[in-house]
């Protein structure tokens, strides 16, 4: 059988002028800033009129350790959203905007797929509102002031060899992880070893996701710290004088950006910092907007429950007030059965051994959302034509005896109708009682969090501290950082900080090799493993793929 690509459907889809979905919402014509005909800016200022309006039920989606199978967690985010407004609730999706990092990489794009996707597909995958491109100029705004300062005289003293902000590019190009920059004479800077990361790694694209309004990004752009002066005092954003003009570069890219599905749901797309090196979750800006227009929101956390929905919960939540109603956790057969060892070309084939052998994973995922988090969850099966009944089953099964329901999603086949099951599940599970609670307490000490986080949510059986480490932690906790939350830079293939090790493994520490703060975006970052800022592209990029033709209509963006 053959389907068509997510680019064809999507061009094939007959979307509603902008205006339309702002009126589904309430959106006053004010408030409104268009970009083209199917897309728009809300401005921030409207939220501050619906401050007594009540907010809808929060359903956060989430899932297994990603693997090469796929899990399809936004789509099923998407086709959740299509399938409660066809059992005619308000209903209002709220997502992270793709990085061409990965569209041109590995993963193509990231604006769901089949027929669960949101549309325009190719802007959003692209530039979309140049909300990347805004972030992108202001934090490395912040890289030329102060290499600017140090040239001119560097009357803050700042010691070049503990700068810490790193310039950006929203591009896979391992080439610019490690430069020496300032070379050629006297006139070009000061000669010094620099670095890249990718755009979402940016600290910027974590501020703006968890800014109330521009007076609050300016705020924590001030807190940003750049580096240390030679006698080891921070040197701040408020020092370099630039929390002005990043602002003024980011006042537009702060508006959360309206789309829609291709069932014509609206969505909020906006911000998308990375899940295993930031705290991958969209806006809370984004979030509480929707929160006020809908009386459901569906929104998702990046890469599996380990990461996107622990910071979720452990960051957005604790540092904006926002709380889950439900969760969703996602998961494939095809995948479960990787996680038990089953090589990718032999997926399609029915094999239960394997399947009782991945399974651990999901369950794992399962336990911290119900156990360590206290919240009432369900696991969408985001069915494939190859899985069979025993293998479907046997899932079915094993998350019934942790009292956990679950609900089979044919989203991308179908659209809304393939996620009627689930949608009808979820409405049932936002009623229901909320135990919510955080993975630790804020006022542990740096090394307790990071420990708790390891034993409770990876199931570790404790964390190594290497080099240095306990040295870091102690001079951020004597310069009062201790009380912030942990963001953990882990891979988002294994629960534990190895790759390679599937499934749910048992006997295993966490290895921290560098703690550093994000004192604008208000966390403690603690680096495991070989977690990469800039990724590489692979042997044969999503890119080689891609093309255009004279009319302008693009092609291989999948």
């Amino acid at each position: 059988m053959m389907f068509k690509s997510d680019i064809e459907i999507a061009q094939e889809s007959k979307p509603l002028v902008i205006a339309e979905i702002a009126k589904q919402v309430g959106i006053p014509e004010e408030y409104i800033e268009g970009y083209g005909k199917y897309k728009a800016k809300i401005d921030y200022n409207y939220l501050k009129q619906l401050d007594n309006k009540k907010n809808g039920k929060l359903i956060l989606v989430t899932a297994i350790n990603p693997t090469p199978a796929g899990e399809g967690k936004t789509t099923t985010t998407v086709g959740l959203g299509d399938a409660l407004a066809k059992l005619n609730k308000k209903v209002v999706i709220a997502l992270r905007e793709p990085s061409l990092g990965p569209v041109f990489g590995v993963k193509g794009g990231a604006a769901g797929g089949g027929y669960a996707q949101v549309v325009p597909m190719e802007d959003i995958n692209l530039h979309f509102t140049g909300d990347m491109h805004a972030i992108g100029a202001a934090n490395n705004l912040i890289a030329a002031m102060l290499d600017n300062h140090i040239h001119q005289g560097n009357v803050l003293d700042i010691d070049v060899r503990r700068i810490t902000w790193r310039r950006c590019v929203d591009m896979n190009d391992r080439q610019l992880r490690s430069i020496v920059d300032g070379m050629g004479g006297k006139a070009n800077g000061v000669p010094r070893e620099d670095g890249y990361d990718i755009t979402v790694a940016s600290e910027i694209m974590a501020i703006l996701c968890l800014s109330n309004d521009l007076d609050d990004l300016k705020e924590r752009v001030k807190n940003i710290i750049v580096g240390y002066s030679r006698q080891g005092k921070p040197i701040t954003g408020g020092d370099l004088k630039v929390q002005g003009a990043v602002a003024a570069l980011l006042k537009d890219a702060l508006k959360p950006n309206l789309v829609q599905t291709l069932e014509h749901t609206p969505a909020f797309i906006h911000g998308g910092p990375f899940a295993n090196i930031a705290h991958g979750c969209n806006s809370v800006m984004a979030t509480k907007m929707a929160q006020k227009m809908g009386d459901y929101v569906v929104t998702e956390a990046g890469f599996g429950a380990d990461l996107g929905a622990e910071k979720f919960i452990d960051i957005k939540c604790r540092l904006s007030g926002l709380r889950p109603d439900a969760v969703v956790i996602v998961a494939t057969v095809r995948a479960l059965k990787l996680h038990g060892g089953v090589l990718k070309a032999d997926l399609n084939m029915e094999n239960l051994e394997a399947l009782i052998k991945g399974i651990p994973n999901l369950l794992k995922h399962v336990e911290n959302i119900t156990q360590h988090f206290g919240l009432p969850a369900i696991v969408a099966i985001n069915k494939f034509p190859t899985d069979t009944d025993a293998e479907l089953d046997l899932v079915r099964a094993e998350c019934e005896n942790l009292n956990v329901k679950v609900a089979l999603s044919e989203v991308w086949e179908k659209g809304g109708e393939g996620g009627i099951e689930l949608a009808s599940e979820v409405v049932k599970l936002v009623e229901e009682s909320n135990n919510f609670k955080f993975a630790y307490n804020s006022d542990l000490g740096i090394k307790e969090k990071i420990n708790e986080i390891a034993t409770k949510i990876y199931g570790a059986i404790g964390v190594d501290f290497i080099g240095n480490v306990s040295k870091q932690i102690r001079e951020l906790e004597e310069l009062g950082f201790g009380n912030l939350p942990i963001c953990m830079a882990k891979t988002q293939y294994s629960l534990s900080d190895d790759q390679t090790k599937l499934g749910r493994p048992e006997g295993f520490k966490i290895s921290i090799r560098n703690v550093k703060v994000s004192a604008g975006a208000g966390f403690i970052v603690a680096l495991t493993g070989e977690v990469m800022t800039l990724p590489g592209l692979p042997k044969i990029p999503s890119a080689e793929k891609i093309d255009v033709d004279n009319s302008g209509k693009i092609s291989g963006l999948f």
